[in-house]
């Protein structure tokens, strides 16, 4: 898959555990284990902007676009 979610990342970044980014996010633990794994087809905007929030970052701190690799 081109992009990364690095959620992981930046919870590793602010100390902080999924469980307590999941209840700031106002998101179940199942979602955001969706959402970090790289599972999900999509993220609303707003679940975008509450992470970003809760994790004081960018959009671009959390989803990494690395590109197709040629074969």
């Amino acid at each position: 898959m081109p992009v990364i979610v690095n959620i992981d990342v930046m919870l590793a970044r602010r100390k902080m555990s999924s469980h307590e980014l999941s209840d700031r996010v106002g998101i179940t633990p199942a979602n955001l284990s969706i959402l970090k794994t790289g599972k999900a087809k999509a993220v609303r905007f707003s679940t975008l902007e509450a992470l970003c929030r809760a994790l004081e970052c960018q959009p671009g701190d959390i989803l990494e676009y690395v590109g197709e690799k040629a074969e």
